[in-house]
């Protein structure tokens, strides 16, 4: 993929090509709905930013975070790439990869109209796998090498938000206990929009990422090529991810916003700070290890942390348990989904 003029010229000539883009800028869409508002989310329940000022920090953030980790590292995108074998028809590989991103569109929407956050990364790698199952008629075109590293991810992502999150509060509330309240707030209020803006970076390095990987795979479905680490991606590319993302927080963001930073948590300023915080090191430190981790799950389990450092009933456990349901369901649910819409669209459309 070199430039967006090429690009078109290519979606014109195939029009699978440019139904499978359209579909990939939707789940962006759809991400920055749910994914990208939980890095702002707490920061807005406690009134330190605006949601107008946070959605423009997010855009930029993501943005900046996308390519200065691609800078660094694609092994987050490579991921993605490797993650299944599509096979050598191109057709049907681009069919297959629709139903994948359809699956995931109508998952994620599902979880949005009742305002909880799922983790559109794992529904991505979920409706790929489901996809290329269906399409290669049974599990030999899954690399489950590449699949350990989701479920390391998972699991140490997860953990460590909690951990940190709690563990940070608690420490904060020792050395501040004795603070003027008034400057403390304005102290913590300050860091929480900075580890708002760390976690809007990160999530342009783990999401970001992903997505792209997801365009780039579609464009080298369609000619044929070879899928490789060795993967330029073009700045133009970035910019409308970003872009795409800030436009789905603005859209869709409050709803997510409103569940995370206020509904589940009652939290002061100085948690919201330790909960972005620590959310920012954790997916700092698994963009720099090569883990595709989720966003959603490191940050809502941060500031579960911080919450329950301060008091355990402060945390409604109703809601946390939902998202928890959510997240279980997400790698069946998107990959039976990814299966199902793959075999519907391959008889229909072969």
């Amino acid at each position: 993929m070199e430039s967006f003029a090429s690009l078109i010229q290519s979606m014109l000539a195939n029009p699978l090509l440019a139904l499978s883009m359209l579909l990939v800028a939707g789940t962006i869409f759809v991400n920055g709905a749910t994914d990208a508002a939980n890095a702002i989310a707490e920061a807005v329940g406690t009134r330190s930013i605006t949601f107008r000022g946070a959605v423009c920090m997010a855009a930029a953030c993501n943005f900046v975070g996308l390519v200065g980790s691609a800078v660094v590292s694609t092994a987050v995108a490579a991921t993605i790439e490797n993650m299944v074998d599509f096979g050598g028809d191109s057709r049907a590989a681009l069919i297959a990869l629709c139903a994948a991103m359809v699956g995931i569109v109508v998952w994620a929407s599902v979880a949005w109209v009742f305002g909880i956050p799922t983790s559109e990364s794992h529904a991505l790698i979920a409706g790929l796998t489901g996809a290329a199952i269906a399409l290669q008629g049974g599990i030999g075109g899954v690399n489950w090498a590449e699949w350990q590293k989701v479920l390391w991810g998972l699991v140490l992502s997860t953990a460590a938000g909690f951990a940190m999150g709690f563990g940070l509060t608690k420490l904060i509330r020792e050395l501040w206990a004795f603070a003027e309240p008034r400057r403390a707030n304005r102290l913590f209020g300050g860091l929480q929009v900075v580890g708002a803006g760390f976690g809007a970076l990160m999530h342009g390095a783990q999401d970001g990422q992903k997505f792209l990987a997801t365009a780039m795979l579609a464009s080298q479905l369609a000619t044929g090529l070879k899928v490789s680490e060795d993967v330029g991606y073009p700045l133009w590319l970035m910019l409308a991810c970003a872009l795409l993302m800030a436009a789905g927080t603005a859209v869709g963001g409050p709803k997510i916003v409103r569940t995370v930073g206020s509904d589940m948590v009652q939290m002061e300023r100085y948690q919201g700070a330790a909960a972005s915080l620590t959310a920012g090191v954790s997916l700092l430190a698994a963009t720099l290890g090569g883990l595709p981790v989720s966003t959603t799950h490191t940050k809502t389990a941060s500031i579960m942390g911080a919450g329950a450092a301060k008091n355990p009933r402060s945390v409604n456990w109703r809601i946390a348990k939902d998202m928890l349901l959510a997240w279980l369901l997400t790698f069946p649910g998107c990959g039976l989904i990814g299966y199902v819409l793959a075999r519907v669209f391959l008889a229909t459309m072969a």
